[in-house]
């Protein structure tokens, strides 16, 4: 029932003890053994608050523009032609100074029927994007010190690949019901 081509796979999940411990775990098993991550993968540090959806799409975007048709000269591809050569540091510095995206994120926030959160409140649920790079599955999430190489994937099965690993992020809490997937697929 999901479109195909998968171009890319976000994840809403709970940030609880168990998800941070699996972070640290991963981080330090990474820091030891090292691993290998594609120079094409576009990454980004999140040092904006409450905007972890923002960062999952742009990782989206980023990752994936040479296969989408993005509108000459708009935002994303003005965004994207100009933060692809950064740092992922540089990346969040020139998003935090961005005032065109700022104003963009605090209409479409108000337009709900939600009232979004307080920019400086503590949020306890959090998106990530996986991508396919290079013929390896990626988790690229701001908050991690760098993108996190999951295995072999290609674009047939991004979506299969990434539910593997969703199924472990479901598997740190098996009672919580705040998990989310996202495909975003290329119209064919």
């Amino acid at each position: 029932m999901v479109p195909t081509p998968v171009l890319a796979v976000l994840l809403l999940f709970p940030i609880t003890k168990e998800s941070e411990e699996a972070s640290l775990v991963e981080q330090t098993k990474i820091a030891e053994a090292g691993q290998q991550v594609s120079e094409n993968v576009y990454f980004m540090k999140q040092t904006v608050g409450n905007a972890c959806g923002t960062i999952g799409l742009l990782h989206a975007v980023g990752n994936v523009a040479a296969q989408v048709d993005l509108a000459e000269d708009s935002y994303l591809q003005r965004f994207v032609k100009k933060t692809s050569v950064m740092s992922p540091d540089e990346k969040a510095h020139f998003l935090e100074t961005d005032t065109e995206l700022e104003t963009a994120h605090s209409v479409a926030a108000c337009g709900g029927d939600t009232a979004p959160p307080d920019i400086s409140s503590s949020v306890d649920l959090h998106f990530i994007c996986f991508v396919c790079v290079d013929g390896g599955l990626y988790e690229l999430d701001g908050r991690k010190k760098q993108p996190i190489y999951h295995g072999p994937s290609s674009q047939e099965t991004l979506l299969k690949d990434s539910v593997n690993v969703v199924q472990e992020f479901m598997a740190r809490n098996p009672e919580s019901m705040n998990f989310n997937v996202i495909a975003l697929a290329k119209e064919s």
